[in-house]
């Protein structure tokens, strides 16, 4: 994996001069090792990914739990089907209803065609889970995934009907895909990022994680304080945000999963590369 560093906004006066990582795959790699590290893509070609704070749940163990089962009862004649992207249909119906679904739902030019049009044509949305009725067939929404082995179910946009408000169908769909991709044996089902407090709505199943840039963290409560605060510097330097480490800054310098090493090359003698 190489690692590079987009300079973003600094502050001066905070002595912050932020970078956003950027990774780029080598050899072997394949998308599943960054979404691993805590990266997601960052261009539909899977050729460069980016560091973030993301969720992903594991599915190994994980059952529903109460309220999983309350919205999956809610829900019992909502049944799923996954297609590959090279046989589903891509109707221009299709287009359309999404397309109106994202100009509800993320506002106006957040998703223009071309945008979605180059999503469906790249290998970041590998299989669609297409939900229907059971009884009358009628179309109810679509999540666009990318399937990696059994090592990465990734939930990348859901589009669905908003008119149907008493199936909470974007809650319904993720956890009926949470069920799915529980019993087909996958590793993780990832679940995007979460920076605001509309986007808790994802960790509502049990052991989920998040990725607090140095290690997967199971601790909602830090992450409820990350989205609820402000930092005046640097979270690292916070006592309060320090609290919520176990073992304090030692213990995240201990169990990060970044190192850098030296690697000699004939034209980059002094190339630093990334060691996992």
């Amino acid at each position: 994996m190489k690692l590079l560093f987009s300079e973003s906004k600094s502050d001066y006066s905070l002595y912050l001069y932020p970078y956003v990582v950027w990774g780029y795959p080598e050899g072997s790699e394949t998308p599943a090792d960054f979404f691993e590290q805590g990266f997601l893509p960052s261009l539909p070609a899977l050729s460069r990914f980016y560091l973030c704070r993301q969720l992903r749940l594991p599915l190994g163990q994980w059952k529903p739990d109460s309220e999983n089962r309350r919205v999956l009862r809610k829900g019992s004649e909502v049944a799923s089907e996954l297609v590959e992207r090279g046989k589903y249909e891509f109707t221009a119906a299709r287009r359309a209803s999404w397309l109106a679904f994202a100009e509800m739902q993320f506002g106006a030019g957040s998703m223009p065609q071309s945008r979605l049009d180059r999503l469906m044509s790249n290998p970041v949305v590998s299989h669609l889970l297409r939900f229907f009725d059971s009884n009358t067939g009628e179309e109810l929404g679509t999540v666009l995934l990318y399937l990696e082995g059994n090592r990465v179910a990734y939930y990348y946009f859901s589009f669905y009907d908003l008119t149907k408000k008493s199936l909470n169908l974007g809650i319904l769909m993720m956890t009926k895909a949470a069920e799915f991709f529980a019993a087909e044996g996958f590793k993780y089902l990832y679940l995007g990022t979460c920076y605001s407090e509309k986007a808790l709505y994802k960790t509502q199943f049990l052991g989920v994680e998040f990725f607090n840039g140095h290690r997967w963290s199971n601790n909602l409560n830090e992450l409820k304080y990350l989205i609820r605060s402000v930092p005046a510097s640097h979270r690292l330097d916070e006592p309060d945000y320090l609290a919520y480490l176990e073992g304090g800054l030692e213990a995240a310098v201990a169990t990060g999963t970044f190192r850098v090493v030296e690697r000699t090359e004939p034209s980059h003698p002094e190339s630093i590369i990334r060691e996992r």
